[in-house]
């Protein structure tokens, strides 16, 4: 068997230490543990006014070219972002929309680009509709674009669409003539009652599932280049998902130490013995590879479409990122014993973060397959 040498270079510049370090800050200040819990049972799970700050902050447009009202500083730039937003369990549509976005910025003309990208940059909020089930593997396209009286017509329903009840624009993947491609639709666009939103085991998300059976869009709503920009948006998509996990992980991993070092048992600070002290020494190294990767990965990644050390950066990472929060997740409720199992134990909310985490983009089965005929010849 004969191993491929993959890209190992790894950067982290100015610029992304200035943004980890107001990131930080921010997400601190503005999301502390009773804010979360207090967000949980709301109706879009994050507050209109942070969302506001966070644009008027310019990091809807972190990543996207200045021509259409971006920062032009490009995707490697919201890895800190986002790593920080996971830290502190932040939502807002933020991950959603910057997907989105980099889908129109790869497969958009350029008169796709400055239609929409400047009003996300605005604050527009953007979301990708791509499930037809909850196969992130599968290959058939259920959703069709079918040609009708001048445009065309979209029949098909989309499951698990992140954000989908706050959001104004939609990239739907549908299939035309058993051809993939990706179809923005105007939230205005939808019949009434079209959305339906689910029951996610991580209360601080939101989807929903979305009926577009019946919308009728213009050729101009047709992505160009939808196959570049589909590969990458689904690796994108898993890159920014590993960054917040990896955030999470550390959160999880702080709240595990703090009850380690107040919590006695027979005298004894249970963060004393060795059975505890080992499972959180590897969530610490566990975490810390997961850093490694996605930096590696944000030191690779470019608007160019993405070749395949970068491709091997993204799925390495996801990979990584859910399973150290998966294991984080699951100490943290272990070690605090039958207190981590009740609804007001903050382990709760990391563990379920990590079994939304892992599936979404795919879990680290999934990439992990992907990866082996990249690395093994």
């Amino acid at each position: 068997m004969i191993t491929r040498t993959a890209n190992l270079d790894i950067s982290f510049s100015d610029e992304q230490a200035m943004i980890l370090d107001s990131a930080k800050v921010f997400c601190r200040d503005k999301s502390d543990i009773t804010t979360v819990r207090s967000l949980l049972k709301s109706e879009t799970g994050y507050q209109n006014d942070v969302w506001a700050e966070m644009i008027a902050l310019g990091w809807t447009g972190l990543a996207l070219p200045e021509q259409y009202g971006g920062s032009g500083m490009g995707l490697g730039a919201t890895i800190p972002l986002v790593e920080s937003m996971g830290r502190y369990l932040l939502c807002t549509p933020f991950i959603t929309s910057t997907i989105a976005a980099q889908a129109i910025l790869r497969g958009g003309t350029n008169q796709q680009k400055s239609r929409w990208l400047p009003s996300m940059v605005e604050g527009a909020v953007a979301t990708m509709a791509l499930l037809d089930n909850e196969d992130w593997g599968a290959t058939q396209i259920r959703c069709t674009l079918t040609p009708k009286d001048g445009g065309f017509v979209l029949e098909g329903k989309k499951l698990q669409v992140n954000d989908a009840a706050v959001a104004d624009i939609f990239l739907v993947l549908a299939s035309s003539n058993g051809v993939p491609t990706l179809v923005v639709v105007e939230a205005k666009a939808l019949p009434e009652g079209a959305i339906s939103n689910n029951t996610l085991v991580d209360e601080t998300k939101r989807a929903g599932n979305v009926n577009f059976s019946g919308v009728t869009i213009k050729a101009d709503a047709i992505l160009a280049n939808a196959a570049e920009a589909l590969q990458d948006v689904r690796l994108i998509g898993a890159l920014l998902t590993a960054s917040e996990a990896t955030g999470t992980s550390a959160a999880a991993l702080d709240t595990l130490v703090d009850y380690l070092t107040t919590r006695k048992q027979f005298g004894r600070l249970i963060g004393s013995y060795q059975a505890l002290k080992h499972p959180t020494v590897d969530i610490l190294l566990q975490m810390d590879s997961a850093r490694t990767f996605i930096y590696h990965a944000a030191t690779l990644i470019s608007d160019a479409h993405l070749n395949k050390d970068t491709e091997i950066a993204c799925r390495m990472a996801k990979a990584q990122a859910t399973d150290a929060l998966l294991f984080a997740g699951d100490r943290a409720v272990q070690f605090h014993g039958g207190m981590g199992f009740t609804y007001d134990c903050n382990a709760m909310l990391y563990i379920r973060r990590a079994q939304w985490a892992q599936h979404q983009y795919g879990d680290a089965q999934h990439h992990r397959k992907l990866l082996a005929p990249l690395l093994l010849d």
